[in-house]
């Protein structure tokens, strides 16, 4: 059967099923062991030992994530990861071949427009640049090609996304990475 013919049920309840009793942290031991649908045989239980972490990451940048099923959430705890520009970061830098100088501008700038990201009101602390943007380095590349290519492709065309209807701050911040 597809989706529409359960109404009263959540895609979550029908993706997870059991495993949305499981993952609770009064029922994580083989005394709630149960035996899923498909088990091929009769006596084959499941059951998730509480000694294992279930993680999940969510960039609230992503709109399309903003609305996770409630049934799914009360199941977390949720901590505030905000972007670290510090040694870790300096030292993958440098250690993809980045030269200091050079990783040294990149922190600044990454640092003074997440600033103003987080100030702005219409912006907030959950659209600051993150790591993700600069974990692929590519040796053959030069340094200063590779975040002129990471500006252009990536950072610039997410700023202009976030700051849509704000030119003035939108230039501020391409005035501050590019200059």
């Amino acid at each position: 059967r597809d989706l529409h013919s359960f109404p009263t049920r959540r895609s979550s309840d029908l993706i997870f099923g059991e495993l949305m009793l499981l993952i609770e942290a009064d029922k994580r031991s083989d005394k709630y062991a149960i035996s899923l649908t498909y088990n091929e045989e009769a006596d084959d239980l499941f059951y998730v030992p509480e000694n294992l972490y279930i993680i999940g990451c969510m960039n609230t940048a992503d709109r399309s994530l903003a609305h996770i099923d409630y049934a799914l959430r009360r199941r977390f705890a949720f901590i505030r990861l905000k972007p670290e520009f510090g040694d870790t970061f300096r030292n993958f830098l440098t250690g993809c071949g980045l030269p200091e100088d050079l990783t040294e501008a990149v922190i600044h700038k990454l640092v003074e427009v997440n600033d103003l990201i987080m100030a702005d009101p219409l912006l907030g602390e959950g659209k600051m640049i993150g790591h993700s943007y600069f974990c692929d380095y590519d040796p053959t590349q030069s340094p200063e090609g590779w975040w002129h290519d990471i500006l252009e492709y990536k950072v610039v065309p997410y700023l202009e996304e976030i700051c849509f209807d704000e030119e003035e701050q939108l230039e501020k911040m391409k005035e501050i990475l590019l200059g």
